[in-house]
């Protein structure tokens, strides 16, 4: 969970403004078949998208969530609460409610609400296709390219070396260290991601460890809290830039932003299957010299 205000995402914290929860079930339950459905459709037309649950609880207009408020002037639009049903008045339900007759599904029909909630998308579920070693054509021109920023890292050098020379020789030499490790994480983080652009989550619980967009903010051992049951904490998955690009918060001056959150699960998976427990989530904002 997250707040769309940029204001929030400057808030102190390891995980700043987000909070994340993990719910689960057995393989046998109540709610899920044991069997996974098969992966080609049945024959014969698509059934249409149910927009009830099945028990017949009506949901949230605004947020989705089991709404068990009413509006008291329609008596068919549900609200989880009054500051969701106030939200969904202001924006546009004052002007509909009342001018639909009987059979018309307003309790289902969920308006947009842009402004307060991310866009839905279904997410594809893929394996990592390996790393394979480039062709001669690619390695030709990455010699052209890494010649090329050779070219103008001397020429920046050149142009810059009158504003450092009041520096000492040693502050200098630690100045390039760090620089050139960021720029290899940075480089690499750029090269593993090029293979699967689209991707916006790589999940390996409890094996390869996240790829980070930086060498500073890393989180410790000890920086990662046990569960509430008492087991560690382990690595699940993370949350990639390129989600950013689909989620409509490109606002000049007001845009959300993040390197990478990583979110760490119990190792354990502890708890029952009608409860969420809260896990941890670390955000890593980019080096400031990353381009």
């Amino acid at each position: 969970f997250a707040c769309r205000g940029a204001a929030c995402y400057r808030l102190a914290g390891p995980g700043g403004p987000f909070r994340v929860f993990r719910s689960q079930l057995p393989r046998r339950n109540d709610t899920y078949p044991e069997e996974p459905p098969p992966e080609e459709p049945p024959p014969g037309p698509a059934p249409a998208p149910p927009r009830r649950l099945s028990s017949g609880a009506a949901l949230c207009r605004v947020c989705g969530c089991l709404g068990p408020r009413c509006c008291g002037r329609c008596r068919r639009a549900a609200y989880c609460g009054p500051e969701h049903q106030a939200l969904d008045w202001r924006r546009g339900h004052r002007r509909s409610c009342g001018q639909h007759a009987a059979g018309d599904d307003l309790a289902n029909a969920i308006p947009e609400h842009n402004e307060f909630l991310f866009p839905e998308y279904e997410i594809l579920i893929e394996p990592e296709e390996p790393e394979f070693p480039a062709d001669s054509t690619d390695d030709e021109q990455g010699a052209e390219d890494t010649s090329k920023d050779a070219k103008e890292q001397e020429e920046l050098g050149a142009a810059g070396t009158a504003a450092f020379q009041s520096l000492d020789e040693e502050t200098l030499e630690a100045m390039a260290k760090h620089e050139t490790a960021e720029e290899k994480i940075f480089q690499m983080f750029k090269k593993r991601v090029a293979a699967e652009p689209e991707q916006i989550i790589r999940y390996c619980r409890g094996g390869e460890g996240p790829l980070w967009v930086s060498g500073e903010n890393r989180p410790e051992e000890k920086d990662i809290p046990n569960c509430v049951c008492g087991a560690k904490r382990i690595f699940e998955f993370q949350i990639m830039p390129q989600l950013l690009n689909h989620l409509q918060v490109d606002s000049l001056g007001e845009s959300i932003d993040w390197g990478t959150l990583v979110v760490y699960t119990c190792a354990d998976s502890c708890g029952g299957e009608s409860e969420y427990l809260e896990e941890f989530i670390w955000k890593q904002d980019y080096s400031m010299g990353c381009t």
